[in-house]
């Protein structure tokens, strides 16, 4: 596969995947099309090998795994959800002859840049139907509805030097100037863009904003990828490539887990018991299920800090990755990032093998540094684990910036492991 093939699937992903509900329910359908067979956890298992399989939890994570009768599995680890605003359960306010919605943020993300943004909504809606049964179904409006408009300088004379923003009162969206709104008349609207006319009642909706603006290269040479939710629709694409590419006879397994971004705690986040549930039902053996989890290894991968051009200071210098220069491998003496001496030798080992660049990041001593699925998905099942993720500018803005040669690379290095 060439970059331009590559990057083309990625820019198509990230636009049709605005939240974590698309973004599993894109990665089922590519399953589903490579031959992949839909488990579901309710149910029991009659697992055969040489064959592949795929299940989801909370339509918001996903596992997919090869079944063969060699079980040092390469696991690929990643997250489906991004920081962005969710709404509320009863959102709507009506003053000063406009419309808004009531948000609540999700994840560490940056406010400012929400600003004067055009923004869409997209998650998952639960109703009553006409036979009383509890149905639930994705939505996108596809269509810039709401913005949060920038207070004007005129009125902020501290714009530009210290501004501050307010979660609960600085960035509602607004969405109308029509005071006759009714929030479940909207709803019920959307739900009729999807022929489904039959609601009885609206009872739940996770619902989240997003920018209409399409993912896209920019660069005097295409030299790098913006989109939002890169970290860590990125990681996904490639995992999700990755074990759609490989024969049936080789050991892999893929996992993108939602709410990593709040801590992973959830029945459908890392710390939760999706992975090691389902791997305990391929392996009900106890010695087997050990002789699998200890020869075999997981990759964590989420986005890395490039150093930036503007803020190198915020960096050590001696591990400061840079853009289009490859893949990262993550660091931590305490134990924030997976990462040790032997599962980075045998990244190390097998990246040179292919010829493909690999950086090393340790955050600068005095500074913090984000955590990963990596230790909480170590600790949880005793695998050797490896932190790495694909240098990021910008990260958890409403728009973040990658380089075009980096995912490609990783995912090379990815199918070595499963070599």
């Amino acid at each position: 596969m060439n970059k331009e093939d590559f990057n083309e699937g990625l820019l198509g992903f990230l636009d049709a995947s605005p939240t974590p509900f698309h973004a599993t329910a894109n990665i089922s359908a590519m399953l589903s099309n490579a031959g992949f067979i839909k488990l579901i956890e309710s149910e029991k298992w009659n697992l055969e090998k040489g064959k592949k399989y795929y299940l989801t939890r909370n339509d918001s994570s996903v596992i997919a795994f090869t079944y063969p009768e060699n079980s040092n599995y390469t696991m690929l680890g990643s997250h489906t959800d991004s920081p962005n605003l969710k709404l509320k359960p009863n959102p709507i306010t009506k003053e000063h002859g406009i419309v808004k919605f009531g948000v609540e943020p999700y994840g560490g993300l940056l406010l400012n840049p929400w600003f004067d943004r055009d923004l869409s909504l997209a998650g998952r809606i639960s109703y009553l139907d006409s036979e009383d049964k509890i149905q639930d179904i994705l939505i996108n409006v596809d269509k810039s509805i709401a913005i949060i408009p920038s207070l004007a300088i005129h009125l902020d004379d501290k714009a530009n030097k210290d501004r501050t923003v307010n979660k609960q009162t600085d960035i509602s969206p607004v969405l109308t100037t029509n005071d006759d709104f009714e929030f479940d008349e909207f709803l019920k609207w959307q739900l009729s863009k999807l022929d489904i006319l039959d609601v009885k009642e609206l009872y739940a909706h996770e619902l989240s904003f997003y920018d209409t603006q399409k993912a896209s290269y920019v660069g005097l040479h295409n030299d790098f990828i913006a989109s939002a939710r890169l970290d860590n629709l990125l990681s996904c694409y490639l995992g999700m490539l990755s074990i759609c590419s490989i024969d049936e006879s080789k050991a892999m397994l893929f996992i993108a887990s939602d709410h990593e971004e709040v801590g992973s705690e959830s029945t459908s986040g890392a710390a939760g018991s999706f992975l090691e549930n389902t791997l305990k039902r391929m392996y009900p053996d106890y010695e087997e299920y050990m002789k699998m989890i200890r020869t075999s290894i997981m990759i964590s991968a989420d986005n890395a800090h490039a150093i930036h051009p503007n803020y190198p200071s915020k960096h050590d210098s001696k591990h400061a990755p840079y853009i289009n220069k490859g893949s990262v491998i993550k660091v931590n003496a305490n134990q924030r990032y997976a990462s040790n001496s032997i599962t980075m030798s045998k990244f190390m080992n097998i990246a040179s093998s292919l010829n493909e660049p690999y950086q090393k990041f340790v955050t600068r001593s005095d500074m913090g540094c984000g955590s990963t699925i990596g230790p909480i998905t170590a600790t949880r099942l005793g695998i050797e684990t490896i932190d790495v993720g694909l240098p990021t500018y910008a990260m958890h803005s409403i728009r973040e910036l990658c380089g075009a040669d980096d995912a490609l690379s990783l995912y090379k290095i990815i199918l070595g492991f499963c070599e």
